[in-house]
């Protein structure tokens, strides 16, 4: 019998994804965004780490807004939800 497979509760998208299927879904969306809304790389790993760090983080998804912190973290027009923003 194979063991079922459960999302941890403190990982991102690409902690539970396969490796190929997490790099498509990013590129895919990377792509759709314009280099001037496109958040640098240094700046979009530095984003992601604060999220990892955060204790609202739940499946990929930030329990204060409900978004999927990958995508938001890679547009530079959005931030991180207050109460707490941390980035």
């Amino acid at each position: 019998m194979q063991a079922r497979k459960t999302a941890c509760r403190q990982c991102l998208l690409r902690d539970m994804l396969d490796r190929a299927e997490y790099e498509r879904t990013l590129e895919r969306a990377r792509r759709l965004l314009h280099d001037r809304v496109r958040t640098p790389e240094a700046q979009y790993e530095a984003r992601l780490a604060l999220c990892a760090a955060c204790d609202q983080l739940e499946n990929g998804t930030c329990m204060r807004c409900g978004c999927m912190v990958e995508m938001r973290a890679m547009r530079r027009d959005m931030h991180c939800p207050p109460p707490r923003s941390r980035w």
